[in-house]
């Protein structure tokens, strides 16, 4: 079984607009069309079972409108869709609550898409009550390659919100935080907060990589691509490829995730 924790998909009539303007920005091309039929193609060929998709709400009036195309994803049993929030939402708890009531196993936050900083306290009070209702957060963490100017959540915020709120379910994208895994290894590894690994194969230096993730907890860490920016079949075959034993693949791979999504007592 292999999980792919970070994945995105689009709508079918915005989503060659949207990979356009997205490649553009960050001078990078797509793995994939970003179309739910483009996924399940790259997961069929990489051997990926199963993908969490994360949505990217870039405005409060959003919230509806992108819990409606994730209602739709259900239907496609390899998929596993998350739900999203603004930090400017008019009722934060209320729409934490459909979520949680929905069914959606938890929710993305993007705070450089959000252009608010993670430690600001709308962000924690989202954490908060999203915890309480036994949601995972995952966040964007690190540079945006897209948005490289100004870094909303840096590895030093991240700690500040395990400090102050505690969360159980914080999976930091990125392995902690995106070309700042320096910052990662001295403030967050070791702390009690998942990282996934999306968009990390290639970027981070092998030594580096092997270190952090023999030093992190074992339970905590989760097999991610952020496909359609990086593909499955490379990033399967960049984890395979690692000196670790097979028994920590086989947790970040898949055994992590379904502890966390609850799927280990479905299965």
């Amino acid at each position: 079984m292999i999980i792919d924790f970070h994945t995105h998909v689009f709508p079918e009539k915005i989503a060659a607009s949207t990979i356009g303007l997205l490649q553009e920005r960050a001078r990078i091309r797509a793995a994939s069309d970003g179309t739910v039929e483009g996924l399940i193609h790259t997961m069929e060929a990489g051997g990926a079972d199963k993908s969490v998709v994360l949505p990217v709400v870039t405005s409060p009036r959003q919230f509806d409108s992108i819990l409606r195309f994730a209602e739709t994803l259900r239907s496609y049993p390899q998929l596993i869709p998350f739900a999203g929030i603004h930090p400017d939402s008019a009722d934060y708890k209320k729409e934490l609550r459909l979520a949680a009531q929905y069914g959606f196993p938890g929710i993305k936050l993007h705070p450089d898409y959000q252009g608010v900083f993670f430690d600001d306290i709308r962000y924690k009070r989202i954490v908060s009550c999203a915890s309480e209702l036994g949601l995972i957060i995952v966040v964007h963490a690190g540079v945006d390659i897209g948005l490289p100017d100004v870094v909303h959540c840096t590895p030093e915020m991240s700690a500040r919100v395990l400090e102050e709120v505690r969360p159980e379910k914080l999976v930091l994208a990125h392995f902690g935080g995106y070309a700042q895994w320096d910052e990662v290894e001295r403030l967050l590894i070791g702390r009690p907060v998942y990282l996934d690994t999306s968009y990390t194969f290639g970027k981070i230096g092998t030594e580096q990589f092997l270190r952090m993730l023999k030093a992190h907890d074992s339970d905590k860490v989760l097999f991610a691509t952020d496909s359609p920016w990086m593909g499955q079949q490379e990033s399967i075959a960049a984890l395979q490829a690692m000196p670790v034993t097979q028994e920590r693949k086989k947790a970040v791979f898949s055994q992590n995730a379904e502890r966390l999504l609850g799927l280990s007592a479905a299965l």
